[in-house]
Protein backbone atom coordinates (compact mmCIF):
# COMPACT_ATOMS: atom_id res chain seq x y z
CA UNK A 1 0.00 0.00 0.00
CA UNK A 2 1.17 3.52 -0.73
CA UNK A 3 -0.10 6.89 0.40
CA UNK A 4 0.63 9.52 -2.22
CA UNK A 5 0.66 13.20 -1.26
CA UNK A 6 -0.92 15.31 -3.99
CA UNK A 7 -0.21 18.73 -2.48
CA UNK A 8 2.79 19.42 -4.71
CA UNK A 9 1.33 18.21 -8.02
CA UNK A 10 1.13 21.19 -10.38
CA UNK A 11 -2.17 21.64 -12.23
CA UNK A 12 -2.39 21.80 -16.03
CA UNK A 13 -4.77 23.87 -18.16
CA UNK A 14 -5.94 22.75 -21.61
CA UNK A 15 -8.85 24.06 -23.70
CA UNK A 16 -10.07 26.08 -20.69
CA UNK A 17 -10.27 23.08 -18.33
CA UNK A 18 -8.02 22.77 -15.27
CA UNK A 19 -6.56 19.32 -14.51
CA UNK A 20 -5.00 18.49 -11.12
CA UNK A 21 -3.04 15.20 -11.20
CA UNK A 22 -3.50 12.89 -8.22
CA UNK A 23 -1.77 9.60 -9.13
CA UNK A 24 -0.14 8.26 -12.30
CA UNK A 25 2.98 6.28 -13.16
CA UNK A 26 5.11 9.32 -12.23
CA UNK A 27 3.15 9.71 -9.01
CA UNK A 28 3.04 6.24 -7.43
CA UNK A 29 0.49 4.28 -9.50
CA UNK A 30 1.24 1.45 -11.91
CA UNK A 31 -1.98 0.70 -13.77
CA UNK A 32 -4.25 3.77 -13.56
CA UNK A 33 -4.09 7.54 -13.58
CA UNK A 34 -6.46 9.59 -11.45
CA UNK A 35 -6.99 13.35 -11.56
CA UNK A 36 -9.48 16.09 -10.74
CA UNK A 37 -10.87 18.28 -13.49
CA UNK A 38 -12.67 21.61 -13.17
CA UNK A 39 -14.44 23.30 -16.06
CA UNK A 40 -15.98 26.72 -15.60
CA UNK A 41 -19.34 27.72 -17.11
CA UNK A 42 -19.01 29.13 -20.62
CA UNK A 43 -15.99 26.99 -21.50
CA UNK A 44 -16.63 25.45 -24.93
CA UNK A 45 -16.61 21.66 -25.09
CA UNK A 46 -13.70 20.03 -26.93
CA UNK A 47 -14.68 16.97 -28.97
CA UNK A 48 -12.15 14.19 -28.45
CA UNK A 49 -11.72 10.44 -28.01
CA UNK A 50 -9.66 8.35 -25.63
CA UNK A 51 -7.87 5.15 -26.60
CA UNK A 52 -8.85 3.37 -23.37
CA UNK A 53 -12.10 3.45 -21.36
CA UNK A 54 -12.25 6.56 -19.15
CA UNK A 55 -14.41 7.05 -16.04
CA UNK A 56 -15.56 10.41 -14.66
CA UNK A 57 -17.19 10.61 -11.22
CA UNK A 58 -19.04 13.94 -11.18
CA UNK A 59 -18.38 15.66 -7.84
CA UNK A 60 -19.95 19.08 -8.50
CA UNK A 61 -22.01 20.86 -11.12
CA UNK A 62 -23.80 19.53 -14.14
CA UNK A 63 -22.79 18.85 -17.75
CA UNK A 64 -24.33 18.00 -21.08
CA UNK A 65 -22.48 14.94 -22.35
CA UNK A 66 -22.29 13.65 -25.91
CA UNK A 67 -20.94 10.11 -26.35
CA UNK A 68 -21.02 9.19 -30.02
CA UNK A 69 -24.64 9.83 -31.04
CA UNK A 70 -25.99 9.66 -27.46
CA UNK A 71 -26.67 12.81 -25.41
CA UNK A 72 -27.24 12.84 -21.66
CA UNK A 73 -26.94 15.11 -18.64
CA UNK A 74 -24.61 14.23 -15.78
CA UNK A 75 -24.84 15.68 -12.25
CA UNK A 76 -22.96 15.28 -8.98
CA UNK A 77 -22.90 11.60 -8.02
CA UNK A 78 -23.23 10.32 -11.59
CA UNK A 79 -20.45 8.41 -13.35
CA UNK A 80 -19.74 9.05 -17.03
CA UNK A 81 -18.31 5.96 -18.76
CA UNK A 82 -16.46 6.93 -21.93
CA UNK A 83 -15.81 3.88 -24.13
CA UNK A 84 -12.52 3.73 -26.00
CA UNK A 85 -12.51 5.29 -29.48
CA UNK A 86 -15.87 7.06 -29.00
CA UNK A 87 -16.31 10.78 -29.76
CA UNK A 88 -16.88 12.57 -26.42
CA UNK A 89 -17.84 16.17 -25.67
CA UNK A 90 -18.76 17.70 -22.32
CA UNK A 91 -20.25 21.18 -21.79
CA UNK A 92 -21.09 22.77 -18.45
CA UNK A 93 -24.80 23.35 -17.79
CA UNK A 94 -25.80 26.24 -15.52
CA UNK A 95 -23.75 28.76 -13.55
CA UNK A 96 -21.71 26.39 -11.36
CA UNK A 97 -18.37 24.87 -12.37
CA UNK A 98 -18.29 21.21 -13.34
CA UNK A 99 -15.89 19.08 -11.29
CA UNK A 100 -15.05 15.39 -11.53
CA UNK A 101 -12.56 12.73 -10.52
CA UNK A 102 -11.28 11.04 -13.68
CA UNK A 103 -9.63 7.63 -14.09
CA UNK A 104 -7.81 6.45 -17.22
CA UNK A 105 -5.73 3.26 -17.50
CA UNK A 106 -2.00 3.76 -18.02
CA UNK A 107 -1.22 3.95 -21.73
CA UNK A 108 -4.49 5.70 -22.55
CA UNK A 109 -4.20 8.65 -24.89
CA UNK A 110 -6.45 11.49 -26.01
CA UNK A 111 -7.24 12.02 -29.69
CA UNK A 112 -8.51 15.44 -30.80
CA UNK A 113 -10.91 16.02 -33.70
CA UNK A 114 -7.98 16.99 -35.97
CA UNK A 115 -6.33 13.60 -35.34
CA UNK A 116 -3.69 14.85 -32.89
CA UNK A 117 -3.02 12.07 -30.36
CA UNK A 118 -1.18 12.63 -27.08
CA UNK A 119 -0.76 11.31 -23.56
CA UNK A 120 -2.20 13.92 -21.20
CA UNK A 121 0.62 15.20 -18.95
CA UNK A 122 -1.58 14.72 -15.86
CA UNK A 123 -1.86 10.99 -16.76
CA UNK A 124 1.87 10.32 -17.22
Amino acid sequence: MAVVSTRTNAPHTLHGARFHPLVSPRRGARENSLWRVRIDPGTPGTPHEVTREELLLVTAGQAAVQLGETRATASAGDVIVVPADTRFTLEVVGDAPFEALVCLPVGGQARLADGTTFTPPWAE
